[in-house]
């Protein structure tokens, strides 16, 4: 069992940085690649970022490739996303997540986290 609690989530301006943290309870997280997905109003749960088990390999949505950063401390059990050059669009409620799946490709798919947190908002303002 995985528990997750994210936070840093909030308001700002188009242009700006937030980071995200996940907080990863249960001795098993660093056996689970990682993720951060999306769900903007109106819109189905999108993937975001995903990270290995080891942290040596990471996935990104081509919408926010060269923008924003998965990381993973499997020492504090906590899993990142520091987010740049932050656009309107990218308002959305962000979810972290635990896959028991490893490959990059697996990881896009959202269908398989099997462990979800609460979600955390990020509003970016015009």
């Amino acid at each position: 069992q995985v528990q997750l609690v994210e936070s840093g989530g909030g308001l700002v301006q188009a242009g700006g940085s937030l980071r995200l943290s996940c907080a990863a309870s249960g001795r098993t997280f660093s056996r689970y690649a990682m993720g951060w997905i999306r769900q903007a109003p109106g819109k189905e749960r999108e993937f975001v970022a995903a990270i290995t088990w080891s942290g040596g390999n990471s996935r990104y949505s081509d919408s926010v490739k060269g923008r924003f950063a998965i990381s993973r401390d499997n020492a504090k059990n906590t899993v990142y996303l520091q987010m740049n050059s932050l656009q309107p669009e990218d308002t959305a409620i962000y979810y972290c997540a635990a896959a028991g799946v490893n490959s990059l490709v697996e990881v896009t798919t959202t269908q398989n986290y099997g462990y979800w947190g609460q979600g955390t908002q990020v509003t970016v303002s015009a």
